[in-house]
């Protein structure tokens, strides 16, 4: 695994309206969406976006509806031009790809998980998982020994001769999951791939795809508007609001040391202790030797504090991979658990 971004978005704006162009020098002075629609009836639909995805993790692109999460994914592989920016892939601006380059693009780079679905009704379900190899020219039985293949590592074995309104809506979204793995793209784009499931079905998908990337190490966007969801899958997390990025990090630092007043309502009513790990608030041991036990650095608090019986004069070990790297005090752990107020010195926007 690289240091180096897989994907790195700069400067990135999308102005919606007859004449985006025209608008944009308003924009780049720092006119803002509200006044830009009333005075202009153009819609700014992304500010200022840089964000870097590094290869084998999970970026997640949350907010509210309107926040401009799926206009920036559908970016990336160009199902929307912007108005002004960048998007390189491996170094390249995709922006400067013609038709083939794209094609290219889109068929082996990148593959999208949709909130809909999006099964052909008329093909069975190993037919629905082989589609990508089916758009590169494979031979039937290739393609669908491939697509039978990623059924299995869903939970789907021995439903392949099915068709897609024989299987529930979880199974369904693991069809997609499937496809999306048999192109075996490096890149996968999912977005609000698992809002439309019941609560434990969603569950059950967020745990699914956390396994098999433990395997695959993807380069996964997903997009979401459930900061549960966002803070349980992403390794980097960006936070949209109207169309700009208000913070953006590891998920642990951002529950920690919010940076806007948005992002406290945000994480104010999140279970700190089921979400914030041992790591985020673990010290150096600094020569300690006396403690109350040994825990896994990837321990969720919640875990501590049961472990501990709610008694906040123990500290324990913390490992990783067998080696220590900390300490944690059961103090430390219950500051922990009260939410910081927004840094004073952060940057707001308007």
């Amino acid at each position: 695994m690289t240091t180096q971004p897989l994907v790195s978005i700069k400067g990135l704006y999308k102005i919606f309206g007859g004449n985006p162009q025209s608008v944009l020098p308003q924009v780049l002075k720092g006119m803002g969406k509200a006044e830009l629609l009333e005075k202009h009836q153009h819609v700014l639909g992304l500010r200022d976006i840089n964000v870097d995805m590094r290869e084998g993790e999970i970026t997640v692109i949350m907010g509210l509806s309107g926040s401009g999460k799926s206009t920036l994914i559908r970016h990336l592989n160009r199902l929307i031009e912007p108005t002004t920016g960048s998007i390189e892939v491996r170094g390249e601006d995709v922006l400067t790809y013609g038709e083939e380059k794209l094609r290219d693009l889109r068929r082996n780079l990148m593959s999208m998980v949709f909130q809909k679905f999006a099964l052909l009704p008329h093909r069975t379900v190993e037919e629905n998982a082989a589609m990508a190899r089916e758009v590169r020219g494979e031979t039937q039985a290739e393609r669908l020994a491939e697509g039978r293949k990623w059924l299995e590592r869903v939970g789907l074995g021995g439903f392949e001769k099915r068709y897609p309104h024989q299987l529930s809506g979880g199974m369904q979204q693991r069809v997609g999951i499937a496809r999306a793995l048999a192109s075996d793209s490096p890149i996968m784009l999912m977005d609000e791939a698992f809002s439309a499931l019941d609560p434990l079905i969603r569950t059950d998908m967020q745990d699914l795809l956390l396994e098999l990337q433990k395997d695959l190490h993807k380069t996964i966007i997903f997009i979401t508007h459930d900061l549960d969801e966002a803070l349980k899958l992403a390794d980097h997390l960006v936070i949209l609001k109207d169309g700009y990025v208000v913070q953006q990090g590891e998920p642990q630092h951002i529950l920690l040391n919010p940076n806007d007043p948005y992002i406290e309502d945000f994480v104010s009513d999140i279970n700190r202790a089921r979400v914030l790990r041992v790591r985020s608030v673990m010290q150096p041991i600094n020569g300690q030797t006396d403690f109350a036990g040994v825990v896994d650095a990837d321990d969720n608090l919640e875990h501590l504090i049961g472990l501990s019986g709610g008694d906040t004069y123990r500290t324990y070990k913390v490992q990783s991979n067998g080696e220590d790297v900390g300490a944690l005090d059961m103090k430390a752990l219950v500051r922990a658990l009260v939410p910081a107020a927004a840094s004073d010195s952060s940057t707001r926007r308007s």
